[in-house]
């Protein structure tokens, strides 16, 4: 078996690569805009360093591959506000090419990384995949362009896609320390160093946070299986950033304070998956929220 995973020097990307070890001969296609090469420091691959706009070199990356993990994307949502432009041509373009040459080389099927960002504020909780989308950020509407192109080469028999629509993901090997980093590996990182944890808004926004070990899970299943379309990926359970903060402050022993700030552009107050349709696919997950928290703390304290 091969596989290939566009942008595998990323947090989900890497832990793709990771699963695969010994199972598979693996391609990576990645031009570290926000992947980093110590991701893959300790794992077996074939990387190839260009952008998924780059067609030649996607051509390259899919050639004799069975399954495609396709990872590769702008991945900020405030950062999308402030560069829409190059959202779509990454986002939107990027995914078009990497269809198209996926098609063209035969693949089996490819997986899409998708995001919960495109329901955007629909107050309907929680959000089931057949609500109408309503997405707030460039970055959403870019993942939306992508799912909606997976579906039109899965109708048009050019080649078997399943789009996951991501929750919120946390583990090991996420960024703290960019501008656009994720909520879960930034409060780890400053509990850690008693540093104050700073909460855009009031705290009561809700997230349905997943670990990433999950993710991967999801998507090993969806590429050896038949099913096709689009799937939640989440644990379907919610949690304030206010009551997630306190928990990872306990779980540290840190002295850290906590400051309020102004809310962020773009960004939505309550996010709940309902998971009925990826269960009843015969997905299982391997782990939940608590272990992941254990590991991803464990992480942080011994990278501190």
């Amino acid at each position: 078996m091969k596989i290939l995973v566009t942008g595998g020097a990323g947090f989900i990307g890497s832990h793709i690569v990771e699963h695969f070890q010994g199972k598979a001969e693996i391609v990576i296609l990645d031009n570290f805009r926000s992947g980093k090469k110590q991701n893959l420091k300790n794992f077996d691959h074939k990387l190839i360093e260009g952008s998924i706009l780059d067609r030649k070199a996607v051509k390259e990356a899919v050639k004799g591959v069975d399954y495609i993990f396709h990872m590769a994307a702008g991945i900020s949502v405030v950062e999308s506000m402030e560069k829409p432009v190059e959202y779509v041509q990454v986002n939107t373009e990027g995914t078009l090419i990497v269809l198209e040459e996926a098609a063209a080389a035969g693949v089996k099927k490819l997986c899409f990384s998708t995001s919960a960002a495109c329901y955007g504020e629909n107050p309907e909780s929680p959000k089931v995949e057949t609500m109408k989308p309503d997405p707030l950020s460039p970055y959403a509407i870019t993942k939306l362009d992508g799912e909606y192109y997976c579906d039109m080469f899965a109708r048009e028999g050019k080649l078997k896609t399943a789009c996951l629509r991501y929750f919120n993901v946390f583990g090991p090997r996420q960024d703290p320390k960019s501008a656009y980093a994720a909520a879960i590996p930034i409060f780890v990182s400053r509990a850690v160093a008693n540093s104050t944890i700073s909460i855009y808004g009031d705290g009561e926004q809700t997230r349905d946070f997943i670990y990433v070990k999950d993710v991967v899970a999801a998507n090993v299943f969806m590429s050896q299986n038949d099913h096709t379309g689009l799937f939640n990926v989440a644990y379907g359970k919610k949690i304030t950033i206010n009551d997630l903060v306190k928990m990872v402050i306990k779980m540290t022993n840190s002295m850290s304070r906590i400051e309020y700030k102004p809310e962020r552009p773009g960004e939505i107050k309550h996010s709940l998956a309902s998971i009925g349709k990826l269960l009843s696919t015969g997905f299982k997950p391997t782990s939940d929220f608590s272990e992941g928290m254990k590991k991803t703390v464990d992480y942080f304290m011994g990278n501190k």
